[in-house]
């Protein structure tokens, strides 16, 4: 990666604020051709408002942005476009009833000379930018019957079919796999040496040493710190972006677990109906204990998902097979209500499609799962209403103005606490977590991992799946591997490392050499 020869983007003095929140204040930022330069900052920190000012998103702000040298003032995505630059936006836009091919080239379709959509080019074409980004996916397939890093892959080659000077990625790996990181990481190196310029938005710390050459670090709207990227510190970043000492991100584990809650021994589903891109349970076989955190690992399309929701009573209907035992006794949820009655609890994948009614309140949205048990004479008191959700907004420490805005207003991190104090204002006794730090900074991580320790202090069981192996070997007592739906290992975090759960997902043998290699190198800060 190269520096080129001046900034391609210059942004001088921008601020913008809502209302009487300033979400930017004062930012200087520049990115040269041929770099790729790390956003960092807390949820809320100004970084998402800061990019949608560059790609045209955002018309009514402060200050100047100049590209190549030339100032501009977009009117809107389009113009953005039209200029060079593209976002990948971290929730993604992609429209589900239409095909990947469709998704792609929404708006620009390519047409025939009569006019019409040439619909065989579309898809010769959509073929070769899935082949440059090695994705397998049949242009052909509804967008919504795939996976959710299977969909971010597809606006990955959606934001490269514009040929775009300037690339915005905001958490791009947030649903990938270790292997689909790596691709994509090799894609973003070939766009750099093509002299494209890369902003690059995560919460990963372990992925901005590898790709990124500089990083700039907002906190409150306002720049705080800049890092050569290839020699900062998770820890020098993560200080930086909280404005405190971090001494640790994960829980610290302080009982012992009590007796067993949960006893799954061979679970399998046979659908009623496929699903296409469904890694039902094939052979199934974990279990939780009271106070015990566990953890399910496994590259994207493992089951890990399936499973949870499957437990649930969310998965798909059809016959079951082997064993499910809650405190001994069995169970087959068939539904969430059923669920929540035998005191689980779910927090899913993508808050804002399962977990959240984005247009709602956050005070709406929490109390959801126990309007129930609030209610007198079949009727809800409002007082109680309000009374729950500040208790949850109060104990998760959520940052809002009042619990009657929309939930959609609040920044990633705080919507994904309002899920998860919803799963907690239900008293379970077993929490089923898919992904619950997925697009979370790293000052709410530490925030989440510390109340689900919490959580299994008050002798809760959770079973948390994740594709961080860092996180599932700091986080959980023991880990259970899923490949192809079947649990192929069992792991005891207190003598494992993150190439064992690695290699164990990916298969063992040449898998396990090329990780030991890789950790033995330092890849990982």
């Amino acid at each position: 990666m190269g520096d080129g020869d001046g900034p391609l983007v210059e942004m001088t003095g921008v601020s913008k604020s809502y209302g009487g929140v300033r979400a930017c204040r004062d930012v200087d930022l520049t990115l040269r051709a041929g770099e790729v330069h790390a956003l960092l900052g807390e949820n809320g920190a100004g970084k998402s408002t800061l990019m949608r000012i560059l790609c045209g998103d955002i018309t009514d702000h402060d200050g100047e942005v100049s590209l190549a040298g030339r100032p501009v003032r977009f009117g809107s995505p389009v113009d953005a476009q039209r200029a060079g630059i593209a976002m990948i936006h971290q929730e993604l836009d992609l429209v589900p009833g239409l095909s990947v091919a469709e998704n792609i080239f929404l708006g620009r379709e390519p047409r025939t000379r009569y006019r019409t959509v040439d619909a065989r080019r579309m898809v010769r074409r959509t073929r070769e930018l899935l082949a440059g980004t090695g994705i397998a996916l049949d242009p052909r397939r509804p967008v919504g019957e795939l996976r959710t890093g299977e969909q971010q892959l597809v606006a990955i080659a959606k934001a490269l079919s514009l040929d775009a000077r300037v690339l915005i990625m905001d958490e791009p790996t947030s649903a990938l796999s270790t292997a689909e990181v790596d691709r994509m990481f090799t894609v973003i190196s070939e766009l750099a040496r093509a002299g494209s310029g890369i902003v690059y938005i995560s919460h990963r710390m372990e992925e901005i040493g590898r790709i990124a050459d500089r990083a700039t670090v907002l906190r409150n709207g306002s720049v705080v710190a800049e890092f050569d990227a290839r020699r900062m510190t998770a820890r020098e970043a993560a200080e930086a972006m909280v404005g405190r000492s971090v001494q640790t991100l994960f829980r610290t584990r302080g009982h012992e677990p009590g007796a067993e809650i949960l006893r799954v021994d061979g679970l399998a589903v046979t659908p009623r109906r496929a699903r296409p891109g469904r890694r039902e349970p094939a052979g199934v076989t974990v279990s939780v204990r009271r106070g015990e955190i566990v953890g399910i690992g496994g590259l994207l399309g493992s089951g890990r998902t399936e499973l949870l929701e499957t437990l649930f009573g969310a998965g798909s209907r059809g016959r079951w097979h082997g064993t499910v035992l809650l405190d001994g006794r069995p169970v087959r949820p068939r539904s969430p209500r059923q669920a929540l009655r035998l005191g689980l609890a779910f927090v899913p994948e993508d808050r804002r499609v399962a977990g959240l009614a984005v247009n709602h309140s956050v005070l709406a949205n929490t109390v959801l799962s126990i309007v129930d048990r609030l209610a007198v004479l079949g009727v809800v008191p409002g007082g109680r209403e309000a009374g729950a959700a500040r208790r949850v907004v109060d104990e998760l420490r959520v940052k809002l103005r009042s619990v009657r805005d929309p939930v959609g207003t609040l920044s990633g991190g705080n919507q994904q606490k309002v899920v998860l104090g919803r799963a907690l204002l239900t008293e379970p006794r077993l929490l089923l977590l898919d992904e619950p730090t997925r697009g979370v900074d790293v000052g709410a991580k530490a925030e989440i991992y510390h109340l689900l320790g919490a959580a299994a202090g008050r002798g809760i069981g959770v079973l948390l799946a994740s594709s961080e192996p860092a996180e599932l070997i700091g986080v959980c007592d023991r880990v259970f591997v899923l490949r192809g739906g079947t649990t192929v290992r069992e792991l005891d975090t207190t003598g494992s490392s993150e190439a064992d759960l690695l290699a164990a997902s990916m298969g063992g043998g040449a898998a396990a050499e090329a990780i030991d290699a890789a950790a033995t190198q330092g890849t990982v800060r």
